[in-house]
């Protein structure tokens, strides 16, 4: 074997060695990999946005009107919107939104209390609706965490149809498509988790309402919401529903 022979020899068993020794690395960091847990990443994304800032503007006493309620069903003081729960009914707005975001703070007074907030209400329903009435719209559900108890023992039926903690579904006429998790039936988007709090403490709702989409967060974390929608204009409501509560701090920005 002549010095260049050997030469080669050598080199071809060093490259063997050397690629031996890389797939034997690779497979114990491959499998070391797999051992290492990934980071759950998160469900839903988290926005606390409190309506400050461009654009936002602050609704009071000149941004509603009395739809179909009593004179005092609707009282404000200082920034603060009570209502007694009597008659059923709502305040709508004075004007129609197409495009926008809100927030509302909300506290039920009693429990088991029942009301909700109305997205782009239709102009029709409002025109001759009668006191313990309510209108077609997108309702955000507004309802106190012991109602669930409430209505399982009045009814003696369970309750499986609905939740406390921030449904959304269309009333009426008006058209959506749920997002996941839905009700039994299939019209209503459930919460994927349960934030909502419970009567004489303030909840926080941000909801965004753009293009046919409505997505709603309680007390920081999106929950639920569908698109969809049919009509995607229309007016804003704070429903009356039985029971007392109080708003405060409603604030709303426009968009394009």
């Amino acid at each position: 074997m002549t010095a260049g022979e050997g030469f080669a020899r050598l080199s071809i068993m060093k490259t063997t060695r050397f690629a031996l020794l890389t797939a034997a690395l690779a497979g114990v960091f491959g499998l070391a990999m797999l051992a290492i847990p990934i980071a759950r990443v998160p469900d839903l994304p988290r926005a606390f946005v409190d309506g400050s800032g461009p654009g936002w503007v602050e609704l009071g006493p000149d941004d509603f009107t009395n739809v179909n309620c009593d004179p005092d069903t609707w009282s404000w003081k200082e920034g603060l919107l009570a209502c007694t729960g009597k008659p059923v009914g709502v305040l709508r707005s004075v004007k129609p939104y197409t495009n926008f975001e809100m927030v509302a703070q909300w506290r039920h007074l009693r429990p088991a209390g029942n009301s909700g907030i109305f997205l782009w209400t239709t102009e029709e329903s409002l025109k001759s609706l009668k006191p313990n009435q309510l209108p077609h719209g997108i309702e955000v559900q507004v309802l106190d965490n012991e109602y669930t108890n409430q209505y399982e023992k009045q009814s003696g039926r369970k309750a499986d149809w609905f939740t406390t903690h921030g449904d959304v579904f269309p009333v009426g006429q008006v058209k959506m498509k749920p997002f996941a998790p839905v009700s039994p039936d299939g019209s209503r988007s459930f919460p994927r988790k349960q934030l909502s709090r419970s009567a004489g403490e303030w909840n926080h709702y941000y909801i965004r309402a753009i293009n046919g989409e409505v997505r709603l967060w309680v007390n920081g974390e999106e929950v639920s919401g569908g698109n969809g929608i049919e009509p995607r204009s229309g007016y804003l409501c704070l429903e009356s529903e039985g029971s007392p509560i109080e708003f405060r701090q409603l604030r709303l920005r426009e968009l394009p």
